[in-house]
C-alpha cells in the first residue's frame, strides 16, 4: 500500500493522528535515519500505532539560508519511496513557515507533536496537532526557534503530555563510515559513488522531469534524456554509469553527463542521460537515475569526432560497471 502522505498538522482526523513517529529532516534516509525510524518501528509494534516519519518541506535549511547553494540529496516523493520498505505508512510532511520557524520548542511540542484540545465545533472529529504516541530522535535532534529543544527537553515534555520518546545514539558503519547526511555529500562531492551508495544502502539517485536541451546529441547518435538538478546537491562533475527507471517501472542501463560540457557550456549543470538501446520520446515524463559510478570528469574535445570516440570509449566502460553491479 503506498505511504499516506500528510502535508499539515492542524485540523486532523483522528484517523490521522496517534501514530509512532521517528521525527527528522531525514534527507537522504541512509543508515542512520533507517536506525531512528527502527526504534520508532519498536514502539510503534508496542502500542499498536501506525509507523510515522515526520519531516518537513521545504527543509528548514533552505528556509532560513535561502541563498545557500543546492544541497537536497531527494525529492519528497523519493523519500516516500525509501520509507515504504521500512515498513513506514504515514510521511507528515509539515510545511516550514514563518509560523513553523518562529515556534519556541515547547510550543512544538505541545501544539504539533502532542496537539491541544480545541473548543470550536466538531472537535471530537477534527484536531490541531499530531497526536503522537511516540517519538523517536537520533542524538543530535534540535527543534524550535534558536534550535533550543534537545532529545532531553523533548523526553521531559513528552513524560507531562503523554508520549514516550526514544533516543538513538550515534552510530557508525562497521567499516569506519560516518553514516550522516553531510557524509553523503562529501562522498558525492569526490565523486565517491560507492562510498554514497553504503551510506544511503542504494545509489544515489537524480529525479526529475525529462526537458528539451540543445539536441546536439542527436547529430552524432547519442540522443539523451535531459533532466535539471534543481536543488539537489551537485555531484563532482564528470561522466557516469547509469540506471535510469521510467515511469512504467522498467530499468534502463545508460551513461550520463553531469555539468556544464565544456565543449558546449550550458548556463546551469544538467542531467544528460544516454539511454541504452532505447528510442522512445520521454518529453514530459519524471525519471530517476541512479549514478553508479563515476567514470571520468568533464574533458573539453577537439571536434565532435573526437567527442563522439570518447563517448564510445564511456559507453564501453559504463556497460562493464553495470554489468559487474
Amino acid at each position: 500500500m503506498p505511504i499516506d502522505i500528510i502535508r499539515d498538522w492542524r485540523d486532523l482526523p483522528a484517523s490521522q493522528r496517534g501514530a509512532a513517529a521517528a521525527l527528522g529532516a531525514f534527507d537522504g534516509v541512509h543508515k542512520g535515519h533507517q536506525a531512528v525510524i527502527a526504534s520508532a518501528r519498536i514502539a510503534a509494534d508496542r502500542l499498536g500505532a501506525p509507523l510515522a516519519v515526520v519531516s518537513f518541506d521545504p527543509h528548514p535549511r533552505r528556509w532560513f539560508q535561502p541563498d545557500a547553494a543546492p544541497f537536497r540529496l531527494m525529492t519528497p516523493g523519493q523519500m516516500a519511496r525509501a520509507l515504504e520498505p521500512l515498513g513506514v505508512s504515514r510521511l507528515y510532511l509539515l510545511p516550514f513557515d514563518v509560523g513553523m520557524a518562529a515556534m519556541s520548542d515547547e510550543a512544538f511540542a505541545v501544539d504539533v507533536l502532542a496537539g491541544r484540545p480545541q473548543a470550536a465545533q466538531g472537535a471530537a472529529r477534527r484536531k490541531d496537532g499530531l497526536g503522537l504516541a511516540h517519538a523517536s530522535v537520533g542524538f543530535d535532534f534540535t527543534y524550535g526557534k534558536g534550535r533550543t529543544g534537545s532529545p532531553d527537553s523533548l523526553a521531559r515534555i513528552g513524560r507531562q503530555l503523554g508520549f514516550s520518546v526514544a533516543v538513538t545514539e550515534r552510530i557508525d558503519d562497521t567499516g569506519g563510515l560516518k553514516l550522516s547526511s553531510s557524509a553523503v555529500r562529501e562522498a558525492l562531492n569526490a565523486g565517491d559513488m560507492a562510498r554514497a551508495a553504503a551510506i544511503l544502502s542504494r545509489p544515489f539517485a537524480i529525479e526529475g522531469e525529462v526537458v528539451h536541451g540543445d539536441k546536439r546529441g542527436r547529430t552524432i547518435g547519442v540522443p539523451t534524456a535531459n533532466v535539471r538538478l534543481s536543488d539537489y546537491m551537485r555531484p563532482a562533475y564528470g561522466v557516469y554509469a547509469t540506471r535510469t527507471r521510467l515511469p512504467d517501472g522498467r530499468v534502463i542501463d545508460g551513461v550520463a553527463n553531469l555539468g556544464v560540457r565544456p565543449m558546449f557550456e550550458i548556463a546551469e549543470p544538467l542531467l544528460e542521460v544516454w539511454l541504452f538501446d532505447f528510442a522512445e520520446d520521454l518529453y514530459g515524463e519524471t525519471v530517476e537515475t541512479e549514478l553508479v559510478a563515476l567514470l571520468r570528469g568533464e574533458m573539453n574535445f577537439d571536434g565532435l569526432d573526437a567527442l563522439k570516440v570518447q563517448i564510445d570509449a564511456d559507453a564501453a566502460a559504463a556497460r562493464t560497471v553495470l554489468q559487474s553491479s
